[in-house]
């Protein structure tokens, strides 16, 4: 796969996550009664546990912020004039190792201390992964490329 189809690939499934954590963060500020989520109420518990929050900010929120920035960068790394810049394969791939990052810490929380699974989660989580496994190539990019 080329580079530049994957930095298409990380700028779609960034653009998805955007739309899922926009849904969780707008029923962590309460314009929601409750999540679309199916049998179990996972994604109720979660939502609703004090594990919800980091920072004093909920956690879809600092995942919207997440996706935006991958989203943009993503979609500068597409752009000819800055897409060989080494700056942007670097921001690339900490983004993603920061994302990937901080989607285990909440996978476990929700297994291990919270146990129950929230299904929106599991697909931020899924679509993190992807963008990891994307921008993962950016290494060799980043080391070799100009500027």
């Amino acid at each position: 796969m080329s580079s530049l189809n994957r930095r298409r690939g990380i700028a779609l499934l960034a653009l998805i996550g955007v739309f899922i954590s926009t849904y969780l963060f707008l029923y962590a500020l309460g314009f929601y009664g409750e999540l679309a989520c199916g049998a179990g109420g996972g994604c109720s518990l979660v939502q609703g546990s004090r594990w919800a929050r980091f920072l004093g900010f909920p956690v879809a929120g600092w995942g919207l912020g997440w996706y935006v920035a991958v989203l943009g960068v993503a979609l500068l790394a597409i752009d000819g004039r800055a897409g060989g810049a080494r700056w942007v394969a670097w921001a690339l791939l900490l983004l993603a190792i920061g994302g990937l990052a901080f989607t285990i810490y909440l996978k476990a929380l929700e297994i291990f201390v919270i146990r129950a699974i929230c299904r929106w989660c599991v697909a931020s989580a899924v679509l993190a992964l992807l963008i990891f496994g994307l921008a993962l190539p950016e290494w060799r990019l980043a080391r070799a490329s100009r500027g």
